[in-house]
């Protein structure tokens, strides 16, 4: 016979379970919408506090209700599911630890245009994910490999006025700064930049000297 205990840890994982999928069946219709406050930056800590990584806030919400991480600081905005309502995470921490290599992160279109703080490397821009390119510095038709070095955010004007040319060809284009492969010291840079204005992120961010 099931005693009171179990039926009530059953009765609290169904209902557990229950918000959870209202929750992220609410995501996906927000992210159908293209609602903003889901993509903003969410800093994620390690379970030590050492902040680790940026997310945007619809994948902190999914790692909080996975039980990987808990909420240490809300942003304001409000998630209405049929279920359950849910403050929009800030700082998220992870409640295992991590451990992070000293090493650059993956090579990847998102990591490409967070070094570059979705900034087109040409003109100067600054526009949304969506609406960035990646340019080959070097065209992959001259032999230019995909590579930290010789990858940039680029706005479309820029990348068909750049088409197959080399710099030293075009004399109105010139890179901003040179592509350097993105390494913790430029991901702990990008963090404390991104939280300069946000006193939730400030007292994770600048408790250590650099």
């Amino acid at each position: 016979m099931m005693s009171s205990k179990v039926r009530k840890q059953k009765s609290l994982a169904k209902c557990h379970a229950l918000h959870a999928g209202s929750a992220r069946d609410e995501l996906g219709r927000e992210r159908q919408r293209g609602a903003t406050p889901l993509q903003t930056p969410v800093l994620v800590l390690n379970a030590s506090y050492e902040p680790i990584n940026i997310c945007g806030a619809r994948r902190a919400l999914v790692l909080v209700l996975k039980g990987i991480a808990r909420t240490e600081e809300e942003q304001g905005s409000t998630l209405h599911a049929a279920r359950v309502k849910m403050a929009l995470p800030s700082v998220i921490r992870l409640l295992e630890y991590r451990r992070i290599p000293h090493q650059t992160r993956a090579l990847s279109r998102k990591n490409i245009l967070l070094r570059d703080r979705n900034t087109c490397q040409y003109c100067g821009a600054i526009l949304s994910a969506s609406e960035m390119t990646l340019d080959h510095v070097l065209p992959r038709s001259k032999g230019g490999l995909s590579t930290w070095e010789n990858l940039v955010a680029c706005c479309h004007d820029c990348n068909r006025r750049k088409g197959n040319q080399l710099l030293h060809e075009l004399t109105d284009m010139q890179l901003q700064r040179e592509p350097r492969p993105f390494t913790l010291h430029t991901s702990r840079h990008i963090m404390r930049m991104l939280g300069s204005a946000d006193a939730n992120w400030r007292k994770y961010l600048y408790f250590e000297a650099e």
